[in-house]
């Protein structure tokens, strides 16, 4: 019997990241010291204290508890120096794990509130990012895009996605709404989505986490989202028979047969409530289903985890050997808003090959 990877080895495997929130990812050390810096108070100045309390927060089943965390992370991101320190550190954690592209979500309106205009916001988490990039030599460790998100709940939808446009030569790949789904449709954002299509601009959608069917059908068929953030409630739409044979609904199918790519977040699902544990996760059905089945992080603090490690559960869960962890990888490397020449680069350039050594060591 092939021997499962673990944890250490995962570490050292080329991984592809397209669902995390720059917000969601912090070191807790950087918010002690931005939180004394511009006199935000935390629940506790100790920085492995307050990465429990972040933990515990978001573990706690309380929707107040949850958004209470992001208003410590968000309060000490209001300055440019901040947001390049941020994001900096967010590549170097990012390629520490071993991820080699991984494509990075924030909303610039949450982060004026100090007097930071929305492109000086999208300027300094680029230039963040485009230092932590580099290896000592000087050559960069991981590739890292944007996606500017708009706050569904919001009305800045059109500001923000034509903010993403100007700056999608430079280093911003892709537009995202987030928030709560329940009460906001993608629908009310359809301006935003249109232009963005006129504009041959790629964007996620949030949709299918907090709300069901309806969420994920509107994003797709109205808002035209080429991918699907988290979308795990597509799941609804699938029945499986005591045999184990699963029938596809209408929408479950089409989302198949168009390859939707779906950025699942396991752990972050377990928070919300939209899955019981890693074992009862959807991901096992979808990826024997063979979605377009991606594995994502959201946040990284929050969750207490990282591209390795939600590799790590699902191995453990559901018994996925290396040739299920490239099947992942190639899915999001398929699934990113670059290029296809440069995907298809990295694809064979460096994630088949990362895999064929560790299939080899195994």
């Amino acid at each position: 019997m092939t021997r499962l990877p673990t944890l250490e080895e995962i570490r050292r495997a080329p991984k592809v990241l397209l669902h995390d929130h720059l917000d969601g990812g912090l070191r807790t050390g950087t918010i002690v010291d931005l939180a004394r810096e511009c006199g935000h108070t935390l629940p506790t100045y100790d920085p492995g204290e307050l990465a429990i309390w972040f933990r515990e927060a978001a573990d706690s089943g309380s929707l107040e508890r949850y958004l209470e965390t992001f208003s410590h992370t968000v309060g000490v991101m209001q300055t440019r120096e901040a947001l390049v320190r941020v994001a900096a550190e967010c590549a170097e954690d990012l390629a520490d794990d071993g991820v080699m592209y991984a494509e990075v979500r924030y909303a610039p309106e949450q982060h004026t509130s100090r007097g930071l205009s929305l492109d000086e916001v999208v300027e300094a988490v680029l230039e963040g990012f485009r230092l932590g990039s580099a290896g000592p030599d000087g050559r960069p460790r991981i590739r890292v895009g944007t996606l500017l998100t708009a706050m569904r709940h919001q009305a800045r939808s059109m500001e923000i996605a034509e903010l993403a446009v100007r700056y999608r030569d430079l280093g911003v790949v892709g537009f995202d709404i987030a928030g709560a789904e329940a009460g906001y449709p993608p629908t009310r954002h359809l301006d935003a989505f249109e232009y963005l299509q006129r504009e041959n601009a790629h964007f996620t959608i949030h949709a299918g986490e907090g709300f069901g069917l309806p969420s994920i059908w509107q994003a797709i068929q109205w808002c035209g989202a080429d991918r699907l953030g988290h979308g795990v409630r597509i799941i609804d739409d699938i029945t499986v028979s005591d045999d184990g044979e699963a029938k596809l609904g209408r929408l479950a199918a089409y989302v198949r047969d168009k390859r939707i790519p779906l950025e699942m977040c396991p752990t972050s699902n377990l928070q919300t409530g939209a899955a019981p544990s890693i074992a009862e996760h959807p991901i096992g059905l979808l990826r024997r289903l063979y979605f377009r089945v991606t594995v994502n992080t959201d946040n990284r603090l929050m969750s207490g985890t990282s591209v390795s490690q939600e590799f790590a559960k699902l191995v453990d869960a559901f018994g996925y050997d290396w040739d299920d962890l490239q099947w992942f990888t190639v899915n999001a490397m398929k699934s990113a808003f670059i290029p296809f020449d440069e995907r298809l680069a990295l694809i064979n350039g460096v994630i088949k090959p990362g895999y064929a050594q560790m299939k080899w060591r195994a």
